[in-house]
Protein backbone atom coordinates (compact mmCIF):
# COMPACT_ATOMS: atom_id res chain seq x y z
CA UNK A 1 0.00 0.00 0.00
CA UNK A 2 2.82 2.10 0.97
CA UNK A 3 4.86 1.61 -2.31
CA UNK A 4 1.24 2.48 -4.14
CA UNK A 5 1.12 5.68 -2.68
CA UNK A 6 4.96 6.83 -3.00
CA UNK A 7 4.38 5.27 -6.77
CA UNK A 8 1.28 7.66 -7.27
CA UNK A 9 2.88 10.72 -5.46
CA UNK A 10 6.18 10.52 -7.71
CA UNK A 11 4.01 10.35 -10.32
CA UNK A 12 2.61 13.54 -9.86
CA UNK A 13 5.48 15.03 -9.00
CA UNK A 14 6.95 14.22 -12.15
CA UNK A 15 4.05 15.69 -14.00
CA UNK A 16 4.11 18.50 -12.28
CA UNK A 17 8.11 18.74 -13.10
CA UNK A 18 6.65 18.68 -17.05
CA UNK A 19 4.31 20.98 -17.05
CA UNK A 20 6.60 23.67 -15.53
CA UNK A 21 9.26 22.70 -18.30
CA UNK A 22 7.09 23.19 -20.31
CA UNK A 23 5.57 26.33 -19.51
CA UNK A 24 8.67 27.34 -19.63
CA UNK A 25 10.21 26.49 -22.34
CA UNK A 26 6.77 28.33 -23.76
CA UNK A 27 7.48 31.33 -22.15
CA UNK A 28 10.83 31.47 -23.43
CA UNK A 29 9.46 31.02 -27.03
CA UNK A 30 7.28 33.47 -26.97
CA UNK A 31 10.07 36.20 -26.11
CA UNK A 32 11.74 35.19 -28.81
CA UNK A 33 8.77 35.55 -31.39
CA UNK A 34 7.99 31.87 -31.43
CA UNK A 35 4.20 31.44 -33.42
CA UNK A 36 4.44 35.31 -35.00
CA UNK A 37 4.71 34.85 -38.44
CA UNK A 38 6.16 37.77 -40.98
CA UNK A 39 5.30 38.92 -44.18
CA UNK A 40 8.36 40.09 -45.99
CA UNK A 41 7.54 41.47 -49.55
CA UNK A 42 10.65 42.35 -51.68
CA UNK A 43 10.90 43.74 -55.09
CA UNK A 44 12.55 41.54 -57.08
CA UNK A 45 15.88 39.32 -57.57
CA UNK A 46 16.88 41.07 -60.88
CA UNK A 47 19.24 43.31 -58.42
CA UNK A 48 21.96 42.37 -56.30
CA UNK A 49 20.58 44.44 -54.14
CA UNK A 50 16.81 43.21 -53.00
CA UNK A 51 18.74 40.25 -52.73
CA UNK A 52 21.09 40.72 -49.88
CA UNK A 53 18.15 42.56 -48.45
CA UNK A 54 15.51 39.71 -48.68
CA UNK A 55 17.90 37.13 -47.04
CA UNK A 56 19.38 40.05 -44.45
CA UNK A 57 15.53 40.23 -43.47
CA UNK A 58 14.92 37.14 -43.56
CA UNK A 59 18.06 35.88 -41.06
CA UNK A 60 17.85 38.15 -38.52
CA UNK A 61 13.88 37.84 -38.27
CA UNK A 62 14.40 33.64 -37.79
CA UNK A 63 17.17 34.14 -35.14
CA UNK A 64 14.78 36.34 -33.07
CA UNK A 65 12.44 33.19 -33.63
CA UNK A 66 10.03 34.44 -35.82
CA UNK A 67 8.85 32.39 -38.89
CA UNK A 68 9.33 34.38 -42.15
CA UNK A 69 7.19 34.04 -44.99
CA UNK A 70 9.66 36.13 -47.85
CA UNK A 71 8.30 36.85 -51.54
CA UNK A 72 9.55 38.38 -54.23
CA UNK A 73 7.51 39.77 -57.09
CA UNK A 74 9.96 40.48 -60.00
CA UNK A 75 9.20 43.91 -60.68
CA UNK A 76 5.63 42.77 -61.53
CA UNK A 77 2.74 44.99 -59.92
CA UNK A 78 -0.10 42.73 -59.44
CA UNK A 79 2.32 39.67 -58.40
CA UNK A 80 3.32 41.94 -55.63
CA UNK A 81 0.00 42.82 -54.87
CA UNK A 82 -1.50 39.13 -54.82
CA UNK A 83 1.48 38.25 -52.38
CA UNK A 84 0.45 40.54 -49.92
CA UNK A 85 -2.53 39.48 -50.27
CA UNK A 86 -2.07 35.90 -49.21
CA UNK A 87 0.35 37.31 -46.42
CA UNK A 88 -3.09 39.07 -45.20
CA UNK A 89 -4.77 35.81 -45.79
CA UNK A 90 -2.20 34.30 -43.57
CA UNK A 91 -2.77 36.61 -41.15
CA UNK A 92 0.97 37.60 -40.56
CA UNK A 93 1.77 39.37 -37.14
CA UNK A 94 3.98 41.97 -38.98
CA UNK A 95 3.92 43.30 -42.93
CA UNK A 96 7.54 44.39 -44.49
CA UNK A 97 6.88 45.99 -47.79
CA UNK A 98 9.45 47.14 -50.45
CA UNK A 99 6.80 47.90 -53.22
CA UNK A 100 6.79 47.40 -56.83
CA UNK A 101 4.50 50.28 -57.28
CA UNK A 102 3.00 51.14 -54.29
CA UNK A 103 -0.06 53.05 -55.80
CA UNK A 104 -1.60 49.27 -56.61
CA UNK A 105 -1.00 48.20 -52.91
CA UNK A 106 -3.31 50.52 -51.45
CA UNK A 107 -6.58 48.74 -50.73
CA UNK A 108 -4.58 45.67 -49.80
CA UNK A 109 -3.12 47.81 -47.40
CA UNK A 110 -6.53 49.23 -46.43
CA UNK A 111 -7.54 45.24 -45.45
CA UNK A 112 -4.27 45.14 -43.43
CA UNK A 113 -4.94 47.72 -41.54
CA UNK A 114 -8.65 46.61 -40.71
CA UNK A 115 -7.44 43.23 -39.85
CA UNK A 116 -5.17 44.82 -37.03
CA UNK A 117 -1.60 43.57 -39.00
CA UNK A 118 1.21 46.82 -38.52
CA UNK A 119 2.90 47.54 -42.10
CA UNK A 120 6.74 48.45 -42.36
CA UNK A 121 7.58 50.79 -45.55
CA UNK A 122 11.40 49.07 -46.53
CA UNK A 123 13.42 50.98 -48.14
CA UNK A 124 11.00 52.50 -51.04
CA UNK A 125 8.40 54.74 -49.20
CA UNK A 126 4.49 53.15 -49.20
CA UNK A 127 2.28 56.04 -50.81
CA UNK A 128 -1.29 57.94 -50.26
CA UNK A 129 -2.16 55.27 -47.30
CA UNK A 130 -2.38 55.63 -43.49
CA UNK A 131 -1.80 51.96 -43.09
CA UNK A 132 1.83 52.83 -42.62
CA UNK A 133 3.31 52.24 -38.77
CA UNK A 134 7.07 53.10 -39.59
CA UNK A 135 9.60 53.36 -42.58
CA UNK A 136 13.13 52.78 -42.69
CA UNK A 137 15.34 53.52 -45.40
CA UNK A 138 18.53 55.47 -46.13
CA UNK A 139 18.57 59.32 -46.58
CA UNK A 140 17.18 59.39 -49.97
CA UNK A 141 17.59 62.99 -50.85
CA UNK A 142 21.36 62.52 -48.90
CA UNK A 143 21.92 59.72 -51.34
CA UNK A 144 21.24 62.30 -54.68
CA UNK A 145 23.54 64.85 -52.62
CA UNK A 146 26.00 62.66 -52.29
CA UNK A 147 26.17 61.78 -56.02
CA UNK A 148 26.12 65.69 -56.82
CA UNK A 149 28.89 66.22 -54.64
CA UNK A 150 31.13 63.27 -55.92
CA UNK A 151 30.42 65.17 -59.50
CA UNK A 152 31.13 68.84 -58.77
CA UNK A 153 34.21 67.41 -56.87
CA UNK A 154 35.49 64.98 -59.27
CA UNK A 155 34.98 67.22 -62.30
CA UNK A 156 36.56 70.54 -60.68
CA UNK A 157 32.49 72.32 -61.58
CA UNK A 158 33.54 74.65 -58.75
CA UNK A 159 36.49 76.00 -60.38
CA UNK A 160 35.12 76.71 -63.21
CA UNK A 161 37.53 75.96 -66.84
CA UNK A 162 35.93 74.94 -70.06
CA UNK A 163 32.17 73.63 -69.72
CA UNK A 164 31.82 69.80 -69.78
CA UNK A 165 29.10 67.66 -71.16
CA UNK A 166 26.68 65.70 -69.03
CA UNK A 167 23.53 63.49 -69.28
CA UNK A 168 21.41 62.15 -66.43
CA UNK A 169 19.69 58.30 -65.82
CA UNK A 170 17.56 58.96 -62.94
CA UNK A 171 15.15 56.61 -61.45
CA UNK A 172 11.70 55.23 -61.47
CA UNK A 173 8.73 57.59 -60.93
CA UNK A 174 6.81 55.18 -59.17
CA UNK A 175 9.24 55.33 -56.45
CA UNK A 176 8.95 57.69 -54.13
CA UNK A 177 13.08 57.74 -53.70
CA UNK A 178 14.01 58.57 -56.98
CA UNK A 179 12.07 61.81 -56.74
CA UNK A 180 14.17 62.79 -53.54
CA UNK A 181 17.18 60.98 -55.02
CA UNK A 182 16.68 63.91 -58.29
CA UNK A 183 15.83 66.33 -55.65
CA UNK A 184 19.47 66.09 -53.92
CA UNK A 185 21.84 65.53 -57.16
CA UNK A 186 19.31 68.73 -58.53
CA UNK A 187 20.43 70.64 -55.32
CA UNK A 188 24.06 70.34 -56.30
CA UNK A 189 24.50 70.74 -59.50
CA UNK A 190 21.69 72.80 -60.72
CA UNK A 191 23.95 76.46 -60.55
CA UNK A 192 26.60 74.55 -62.84
CA UNK A 193 23.80 74.12 -65.46
CA UNK A 194 22.21 77.35 -65.12
CA UNK A 195 25.91 79.49 -65.38
CA UNK A 196 27.23 76.79 -68.12
CA UNK A 197 29.83 75.04 -66.47
CA UNK A 198 27.85 71.47 -67.00
CA UNK A 199 25.97 71.89 -70.77
CA UNK A 200 23.54 68.83 -70.72
CA UNK A 201 23.26 68.62 -74.66
CA UNK A 202 19.76 66.22 -75.47
CA UNK A 203 18.33 69.02 -73.18
CA UNK A 204 16.72 66.56 -70.71
CA UNK A 205 17.05 67.72 -67.41
CA UNK A 206 13.81 67.48 -65.35
CA UNK A 207 12.84 64.35 -63.90
CA UNK A 208 10.05 63.46 -66.10
CA UNK A 209 12.34 63.54 -69.15
CA UNK A 210 15.17 61.66 -67.12
CA UNK A 211 13.48 59.17 -65.25
CA UNK A 212 13.71 55.19 -66.12
CA UNK A 213 10.85 53.00 -65.36
CA UNK A 214 11.27 50.38 -62.82
CA UNK A 215 15.00 50.58 -62.73
CA UNK A 216 15.50 48.94 -66.23
CA UNK A 217 19.45 48.46 -67.18
CA UNK A 218 17.99 48.07 -70.70
CA UNK A 219 16.10 51.11 -70.81
CA UNK A 220 19.66 52.93 -69.53
CA UNK A 221 21.60 51.55 -72.09
CA UNK A 222 18.89 52.54 -74.80
CA UNK A 223 18.92 55.91 -73.75
CA UNK A 224 22.45 56.11 -73.64
CA UNK A 225 22.88 55.08 -76.92
CA UNK A 226 20.57 57.35 -78.53
CA UNK A 227 22.37 60.40 -76.68
CA UNK A 228 26.02 59.18 -78.05
CA UNK A 229 24.34 58.70 -81.45
CA UNK A 230 22.00 61.79 -81.51
CA UNK A 231 24.34 64.39 -79.40
CA UNK A 232 27.51 63.08 -79.04
CA UNK A 233 28.79 61.76 -82.64
CA UNK A 234 31.53 64.54 -82.54
CA UNK A 235 31.97 65.54 -78.78
CA UNK A 236 32.75 63.84 -75.80
CA UNK A 237 30.30 62.50 -73.14
CA UNK A 238 32.19 63.76 -70.15
CA UNK A 239 29.77 62.70 -67.04
CA UNK A 240 26.94 60.07 -66.92
CA UNK A 241 24.85 61.14 -64.02
CA UNK A 242 23.57 57.85 -62.78
CA UNK A 243 21.33 56.65 -59.94
CA UNK A 244 21.87 53.02 -59.88
CA UNK A 245 24.47 50.37 -60.50
CA UNK A 246 22.48 48.59 -63.03
CA UNK A 247 22.04 51.85 -65.23
CA UNK A 248 25.63 52.19 -64.69
CA UNK A 249 25.97 48.53 -66.48
CA UNK A 250 24.28 49.60 -69.61
CA UNK A 251 25.94 53.14 -69.84
CA UNK A 252 29.25 50.98 -70.39
CA UNK A 253 28.41 48.97 -72.88
CA UNK A 254 26.64 51.86 -74.63
CA UNK A 255 30.13 53.20 -73.96
CA UNK A 256 32.25 50.61 -75.20
CA UNK A 257 29.90 50.20 -78.68
CA UNK A 258 31.03 53.80 -79.23
CA UNK A 259 34.34 53.47 -79.11
CA UNK A 260 35.10 54.91 -75.64
CA UNK A 261 38.73 54.27 -74.06
CA UNK A 262 40.04 54.56 -71.05
CA UNK A 263 41.70 57.37 -71.79
CA UNK A 264 37.99 59.20 -72.87
CA UNK A 265 36.04 57.29 -70.36
CA UNK A 266 33.39 59.57 -68.77
CA UNK A 267 32.62 59.97 -65.05
CA UNK A 268 29.83 57.11 -64.04
CA UNK A 269 28.11 57.34 -60.77
CA UNK A 270 25.70 54.49 -59.38
CA UNK A 271 24.03 53.65 -56.54
CA UNK A 272 24.01 50.10 -54.36
CA UNK A 273 27.68 49.25 -54.16
CA UNK A 274 26.99 45.42 -55.93
CA UNK A 275 29.30 43.54 -56.33
CA UNK A 276 29.83 44.22 -59.91
CA UNK A 277 29.68 47.78 -59.45
CA UNK A 278 32.54 47.81 -57.38
CA UNK A 279 34.62 45.48 -59.87
CA UNK A 280 33.81 48.07 -62.32
CA UNK A 281 35.31 50.47 -60.16
CA UNK A 282 38.56 49.11 -59.64
CA UNK A 283 38.64 48.39 -63.54
CA UNK A 284 38.10 51.54 -63.88
CA UNK A 285 34.98 51.45 -66.16
CA UNK A 286 32.91 52.83 -63.20
CA UNK A 287 33.89 56.01 -60.90
CA UNK A 288 31.76 55.31 -57.78
CA UNK A 289 29.02 54.46 -56.23
CA UNK A 290 26.73 54.47 -53.53
CA UNK A 291 27.37 52.54 -50.42
CA UNK A 292 24.19 51.73 -48.36
CA UNK A 293 24.99 49.25 -45.84
CA UNK A 294 21.62 46.58 -46.12
CA UNK A 295 22.57 44.85 -42.97
CA UNK A 296 22.46 48.13 -40.90
CA UNK A 297 18.85 48.64 -42.71
CA UNK A 298 17.55 45.08 -41.98
CA UNK A 299 18.88 45.41 -38.30
CA UNK A 300 16.94 48.77 -37.59
CA UNK A 301 13.41 47.38 -39.57
CA UNK A 302 13.78 44.17 -37.56
CA UNK A 303 14.03 45.95 -34.52
CA UNK A 304 10.56 47.81 -35.61
CA UNK A 305 9.21 44.84 -36.61
CA UNK A 306 9.97 43.73 -32.76
CA UNK A 307 8.95 46.65 -31.34
CA UNK A 308 5.31 46.55 -32.89
CA UNK A 309 4.77 42.98 -32.19
CA UNK A 310 5.36 43.80 -28.34
CA UNK A 311 3.81 47.00 -28.64
CA UNK A 312 6.48 49.42 -27.88
CA UNK A 313 8.02 52.23 -29.49
CA UNK A 314 11.31 51.45 -32.25
CA UNK A 315 14.65 53.95 -32.86
CA UNK A 316 13.37 56.50 -34.81
CA UNK A 317 15.23 59.19 -36.45
CA UNK A 318 13.10 61.31 -38.82
CA UNK A 319 8.98 62.59 -37.93
CA UNK A 320 9.40 65.33 -40.33
CA UNK A 321 10.63 64.27 -44.03
CA UNK A 322 8.85 61.03 -45.14
CA UNK A 323 5.21 62.86 -46.21
CA UNK A 324 3.48 59.85 -48.27
CA UNK A 325 -0.29 61.76 -48.99
CA UNK A 326 -1.63 61.14 -46.45
CA UNK A 327 0.65 60.82 -43.04
CA UNK A 328 4.15 62.08 -42.02
CA UNK A 329 5.51 58.51 -41.56
CA UNK A 330 7.66 57.91 -38.31
CA UNK A 331 11.22 56.88 -39.97
CA UNK A 332 15.05 55.39 -39.42
CA UNK A 333 17.48 56.88 -42.46
CA UNK A 334 20.75 55.56 -42.25
CA UNK A 335 23.70 57.45 -43.94
CA UNK A 336 24.48 56.43 -47.49
CA UNK A 337 28.17 57.10 -47.71
CA UNK A 338 30.34 57.83 -51.93
CA UNK A 339 32.75 54.76 -52.28
CA UNK A 340 34.95 54.93 -55.51
CA UNK A 341 38.48 53.45 -56.06
CA UNK A 342 40.30 55.13 -53.21
CA UNK A 343 38.21 53.74 -50.16
CA UNK A 344 35.95 50.47 -51.85
CA UNK A 345 38.60 48.73 -49.20
CA UNK A 346 38.07 49.99 -46.33
CA UNK A 347 33.78 50.45 -46.83
CA UNK A 348 33.29 46.62 -48.23
CA UNK A 349 36.12 44.86 -47.86
CA UNK A 350 37.89 45.55 -44.12
CA UNK A 351 34.46 45.71 -42.77
CA UNK A 352 33.39 42.19 -44.13
CA UNK A 353 30.67 43.09 -46.06
CA UNK A 354 32.66 41.50 -49.36
CA UNK A 355 35.17 39.44 -49.89
CA UNK A 356 38.23 39.99 -52.07
CA UNK A 357 36.83 36.68 -53.69
CA UNK A 358 33.69 38.15 -54.54
CA UNK A 359 35.08 40.91 -56.15
CA UNK A 360 37.43 38.46 -58.57
CA UNK A 361 34.49 36.31 -59.54
CA UNK A 362 31.79 38.77 -60.42
CA UNK A 363 30.68 38.60 -63.65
Amino acid sequence: MKKKILNKVLAVMMLLMLVFTSCSNNSNSKAVGKDKLIGVAMPTQSSERWIKDGSNMKEKLEELGYEVFLQYAEDDVQVQLAQIETMIAKKVDCLVVASVDSSALINALQTAKEEGIPVISYDRLLMNTDAISYYASFDNEGVGRKIGEYIEEKAHLADGGEPQTIEFFMGSPDDNNAVLLYKGVMGVLQKYLDNGTLICKSGRTSFEETCILRWSQEVALQNCENYLSGFYANDKLDICCSAFDGFAYGIKAALEAAGYTKENWPIITGQDAEVMAVKNIIDGKQTATIFKNTELLADKCVGMVEAVIEGKEPEINDTETYDNGKMVVPSYLCEPLSLDVDNYKELVIDSGYYKEEDLLNAK
